[in-house]
């Protein structure tokens, strides 16, 4: 598979009641996000909104993606993880041309989804042998759950997103489960680069903007060239003068969704 680098120059409201397990319903309006909630662990709750094909067909598969949102998103309503990079699923246009179930989690707000806490962004805060959270334990619990309960998803079509934090937790997922994701979509996010080897199947495309504040690009581009020395195929969006938001360029980009949903194991 094709290697390279890119660089580039240039709320919802719903109510829910919540019940165990993946997939309970509550009242919603047409074509929208349903809220529900996985129990894990001794009782724990995982928080989640997800989204449905416009229209599902007898004996047609579908893709799911799962996207994983910032730290600043963390709560227990419900409803802060929808606020960036849900609407590009719910645009019209898009539900016809991408039909997909999409997996929005909310990260308790005492928690971090890849690490015990958020710490800097150094090696020391990053260790190659970081163990698995419960949260993010809980994430894959709910995916699994997701697709048993769910034949008509495409287990060859799974795409796995997220921005800042939740680009650690992307890191995070495919390094533990290196051929689960036809696709991975990290926006300003970091990782030890030294857990990104060649055991690793899912291409990625990485976005980062250079005056990020918060997350430096050198936590990108040490990923980048990590994957790329592996053998992953791998690209890396560069957007100059952009800084922490650099989810709100790159999904606007018109190759972002066809991007993700080329993609196929």
């Amino acid at each position: 598979m094709k290697r390279y680098l890119i660089i580039v120059i240039a709320a919802l409201a719903l109510a829910g009641c919540c019940g165990k397990g993946a997939g309970r319903k509550v009242a919603k309006p047409a074509n929208d996000y349903i809220a529900a909630s996985y129990i894990y662990g001794d009782g724990d709750t995982l928080r989640y909104q997800f989204l449905e094909p416009v229209k599902v067909r007898a004996k047609a598969k579908y893709p799911l993606v799962l996207f994983l949102h910032g730290a600043g998103e963390r709560g227990e309503d419900n409803l802060r993880q929808m606020i960036h990079c849900s609407r590009v699923f719910t645009n019209p246009a898009n539900r016809i041309e991408y039909p997909a179930y999409v997996l929005f989690p909310q990260c308790p707000s005492d928690a971090f989804w890849a690490y015990s806490n958020r710490g800097g962004f150094t090696l020391d805060n990053m260790p190659a042998e970081n163990p698995e959270t419960p949260v993010m334990a809980a994430v894959k619990g709910l995916l699994d759950t997701f697709l048993a309960t769910h034949d008509d998803i495409d287990t060859n079509r799974l795409y796995i997103m997220g921005l800042s934090m939740g680009a650690m937790a992307t890191f995070d997922m495919v390094t533990r489960y290196p051929d689960l994701f036809a696709a991975a979509v990290p926006m300003c996010g970091a990782i030890n680069p030294s857990r990104l080897t060649g055991a690793i199947k899912t291409p990625f495309r990485i976005f980062h903007g250079d005056a990020d504040p918060v997350v430096p690009l050198k936590c990108s581009r040490d990923a980048f060239w990590a994957l790329y020395e592996a053998g992953v195929p791998v690209e890396i969006v560069e957007f100059p003068g952009v800084g922490h938001n650099v989810w709100d360029p790159a999904i606007t980009r018109d190759d972002f969704l066809p991007w993700v949903f080329s993609h196929k194991k």
